[in-house]
């Protein structure tokens, strides 16, 4: 019966932490403006973001991060969603920052989000790829993901693989490797530029506009620790750090080739307009397979 007890206790301790780390906003999160529009709600299981006319808003996370796979379930903006923009990324502090991004650009009735991704490294972005989604993002949660680890980037939508940054510090690229960061996420008012080039300008007598938020998830993440200066990764031998080595395999790989064949819309290492003295150096280390 002990050795029984034992595992029970066991068993019990780990989904606990489980559900602390995947559903808890209030442990785990601030929301930093909107002056109400954000809210943490059901015991912080929920959480929401709003968007009217006088102003968005925004949270970051309590921790700061140097690698990790983390997961967000959201579920976007519906309906005429034109001019705002949901953002959910990781970002450092600094003029040299890094930053991983995904942004959801809203639309009129009927017409597909665009998906924008972007990575940026000592404060160098200009890496977008975007993307429709196979699915109404509005109609449920779905899962977005962040794998960071110190070889690759890849963005998860619903564990399927969208795209994958490669570390490229063979080619003089530098990567996102010292710099801790935060998650933070915000809805806001950007039809200057966010639906069609800024021609569909935001209906305000939609608002409010509504993004959802639940079951958070960073239980894979390397705590970074100012005072130490080190992360939990370090200091937890019981920590699972098999994603500090992920990468896709053949089956990852397939999925990956499928979304980018059928729904990838733009592609800035195929841009050579853009880039008429040459593509830039990643493109290269990113294309190999």
């Amino acid at each position: 019966m002990a050795s029984y007890s034992s595992k029970m206790l066991m068993i019990f301790m780990v989904f606990s932490y489980f559900m602390l780390a995947s559903a808890n906003f209030y442990q785990n999160f601030d929301i930093t403006w909107g002056d109400g529009r954000g809210q943490i709600l059901n015991n912080g299981e929920l959480l929401t973001l709003s968007l009217d006319k006088a102003s968005g808003s925004g949270l970051q996370s309590k921790n700061e991060y140097l690698f990790g796979k983390i997961d967000m379930q959201l579920k976007l903006v519906p309906g005429n969603s034109a001019g705002t923009v949901t953002a959910y990324y990781l970002k450092s502090e600094g003029s040299a920052w890094d930053e991983i991004d995904f942004e959801f650009l809203g639309n009129l009735s009927g017409d597909p989000y665009t998906l924008h991704t972007n990575v940026f490294s000592q404060g160098k972005g200009d890496r977008e790829q975007q993307f429709h989604l196979w699915f109404d993002p509005t109609a449920d949660f779905h899962t977005y993901t962040i794998l960071w680890n110190p070889q690759r980037i890849i963005f998860y939508v619903d564990g399927t693989p969208i795209r994958e940054f490669k570390n490229s510090e063979s080619v003089g690229v530098p990567y996102l490797k010292s710099q801790p960061m935060r998650i933070y996420s915000s809805l806001w008012n950007a039809d200057d530029w966010a639906t069609r080039g800024g021609l569909i300008k935001t209906d305000w007598s939609q608002a409010p506009f509504t993004a959802s938020y639940r079951n958070y998830n960073a239980i894979n993440a390397c705590v970074w620790s100012s005072s130490s200066g080190s992360s939990s990764c370090n200091s937890n031998s019981d920590n699972s750090n098999s994603w500090l080595s992920e990468e896709l395999d053949n089956t990852s790989q397939e999925r990956l080739n499928w979304v980018q064949k059928n729904y990838m819309i733009y592609d800035y290492c195929k841009d050579t307009k853009r880039f008429p003295q040459g593509l830039p150096a990643e493109c290269a280390v990113n294309s190999l397979s």
